[in-house]
């Protein structure tokens, strides 16, 4: 085996055994799910199977290890309604090459639903109804991250990582800091493109501050009063602390020339968690759902894209199982560094996600010089 080859080997073995220790521990299985949502309309078109080939400012989010592959600074912004515009989702990042073999990149997310009405005062304390004590809070995340992107020694092998700082907040009531790390590879070799991304690879913690009044302690003695509040009877107390437990997405693509000006690029992703839930492949210990992108290209101009993922067995209302998945469909424009993507979700209902559409833009700095 050649010594390329080898060191390869070597960095993949250590991170599956990484993540297969972590995850034996005793954690949620699912928790700050707003960072699996997805980044950029033409990423969010492709069905997300983007870890291989992603090669701008938004591999910060979906692999960093594709940064080494800008060539000037480049800056992105995404924004997304769900839930028939209840909640915003909203994203925002800078990438910047150091030198010829590395590249950081900032970004920064929001999942937020606003102006939610807080009627815990609504009857006061002589039982008389006042809306003047109505108030509105926000229940949001956040989550900022730096990533690094780093050349190997091996032709067209880079690896990245990212540290994220999660923030999230419930109005008045509730608050937590998390931190976490997520790693990364990426390969290419002629028109092949592989790429594996650990999110939360040494687990993400969470610690959350839960205010006395948001869980009934009238008296300020730190417990819940039963006796006054009957909706708390039969209620535990909300965890404190959660962590989120790795995440592996591995991913292999290719690229094809269509003629002079047409260019094809398709995808094929393993989306894999340490733990049972609903994917078509699913056990005791962990469960993976594929996802399927293309991107078709004019002139590197014009594009279009699909994608299919998010394959779930759904129960029904019968109790059998039927299957679920989600069909995308998008669109892009560039004209002189100046990128316009847009995105429709979820077309026809086939999954259980709520369609949305979305719009992202992408500049390169080089138009200011």
């Amino acid at each position: 085996m050649s010594k390329k080859l080898l060191v390869l080997k070597r960095i993949i073995s250590a991170l599956v055994f990484l993540v297969a220790t972590i995850s034996s521990a005793q954690t949620r299985k699912y928790s700050n799910e707003f960072l699996n949502i997805g980044v950029d309309a033409g990423a969010l078109g492709m069905a997300n199977a983007v870890v291989a080939t992603s090669g701008d400012v938004n591999s910060g989010y979906w692999n960093p290890a594709g940064l080494i592959n800008i060539d000037d600074n480049e800056v992105s912004f995404m924004h997304a309604a769900y839930f028939a515009n209840i909640a915003n989702y909203d994203y925002l990042a800078f990438a910047m090459p150091l030198d010829e073999k590395s590249a950081i990149a900032l970004s920064l997310i929001r999942f937020g639903v606003d102006d939610i009405l807080d009627t815990t005062s609504l009857v006061d304390a002589d039982g008389n109804i006042d809306y003047t004590r109505v108030n509105l809070f926000s229940a949001a995340d956040y989550a900022f991250t730096f990533s690094y992107s780093r050349k190997l020694p091996i032709d067209g092998l880079s690896y990245g990582a990212s540290a994220k700082v999660v923030r999230r907040i419930i109005g008045d009531f509730a608050s937590s800091w998390g931190f976490g790390f997520d790693a990364a590879i990426q390969y290419q070799r002629n028109n092949w493109h592989f790429g594996i991304m650990v999110r939360d690879i040494t687990t993400t913690f969470n610690a959350w501050s839960i205010e006395d009044f948001a869980i009934g302690d009238l008296n300020g003695d730190g417990i819940p009063d039963e006796d006054q509040i009957p909706q708390l009877r039969d209620q535990e107390l909300p965890e404190t602390t959660e962590i989120t437990i790795p995440k592996v997405q591995v991913g292999a693509a290719r690229n094809f020339d269509l003629g002079k000006k047409f260019g094809l690029n398709a995808e094929l992703d393993m989306n894999v968690r340490f733990a049972e839930t609903n994917d078509i492949i699913s056990s005791s210990t962990f469960s993976i759902t594929p996802a399927f992108g293309f991107q078709l290209d004019y002139s590197k101009s014009v594009f279009l894209r699909g994608g299919v993922g998010n394959f779930q067995n759904i129960e029904q209302f019968d109790g059998s199982d039927s299957l679920g998945f989600q069909p995308n469909f998008g669109v892009g424009f560039n004209y002189k560094g100046i990128q316009v993507d847009y995105a429709l979700t979820d077309i026809g209902d086939q999954s259980a996600a709520i369609y949305s559409n979305v719009f992202s833009i992408k500049v390169d700095w080089s138009i200011f010089r």
